[in-house]
C-alpha cells in the first residue's frame, strides 16, 4: 500500500450544503468552527515565481504597500473579507487586471487552502501577461485568517 492510498482526505459525511468560511462557536468565545470536507486541496506553489505567503508575510507585505485582491465570487463570501481587500472574483481577474499594480505585490487569496479560486486567478494573470513576480499567493485564505483570530472585515452582499 502507497501512501497516496494510506493519506487522503476524509470522505464528506455531513449533508447540506459546506460552510466554506469558518465561524464562530456560538456561545464560545475565542473559538471557531472549520468545516474539513469541503473543496480540493490547493498545492503550496501554484505557479513558478509567485511567492506563497503566511499570515505575518501578508502583514508585513501590507505594510510595504502590497495590495490585497480577494479572488473569491461575491456568493462565496459569506459576508467577511480580509481588512484592506479589494474582490476581483477570479473569473474576472483578466478583464480587470488594469486595476493591478504590476510595481507593487498583489497578494491575492481566497476560501483558503481547499480553495481553487486564487490559484486559478494567478494561473489566467500569467497567462494574460502579468508578471508572476508581481504577484503573492495566500494560500491559507480566509480560512486560515480567521481560525488564528486575525480580524475581518463585512462586506456587502453580491446584489
Amino acid at each position: 500500500m502507497t501512501n497516496e492510498q494510506q493519506i487522503r482526505r476524509a470522505d464528506r459525511t455531513r449533508d447540506g450544503d459546506p460552510q466554506n468560511v469558518p465561524r464562530p462557536l456560538e456561545g464560545e468565545a475565542d473559538r471557531t468552527v472549520v468545516e474539513t470536507t469541503w473543496g480540493e486541496v490547493q498545492p503550496m506553489q501554484v505557479a513558478a515565481g509567485v511567492a506563497t505567503v503566511g499570515e505575518l508575510e501578508v502583514i508585513e507585505l501590507l505594510d510595504r504597500g502590497a495590495a490585497l485582491v480577494d479572488t473569491r465570487v461575491p456568493d462565496s463570501r459569506s459576508g467577511v473579507s480580509l481588512p484592506g481587500a479589494v474582490n476581483i472574483p477570479h473569473e474576472d481577474i483578466v478583464e480587470r487586471k488594469g486595476e493591478l499594480d504590476p510595481a507593487r505585490t498583489t497578494i491575492v487569496f481566497c476560501n483558503g487552502p481547499q480553495c481553487p479560486q486564487s490559484p486559478d486567478a494567478i494561473r489566467k494573470l500569467i497567462d494574460a501577461g502579468y508578471p508572476a513576480s508581481a504577484l503573492a499567493y495566500y494560500r491559507g485564505g480566509l480560512h486560515d485568517w480567521a481560525t488564528l483570530g486575525f480580524p475581518l472585515a463585512s462586506v456587502r452582499p453580491a446584489s
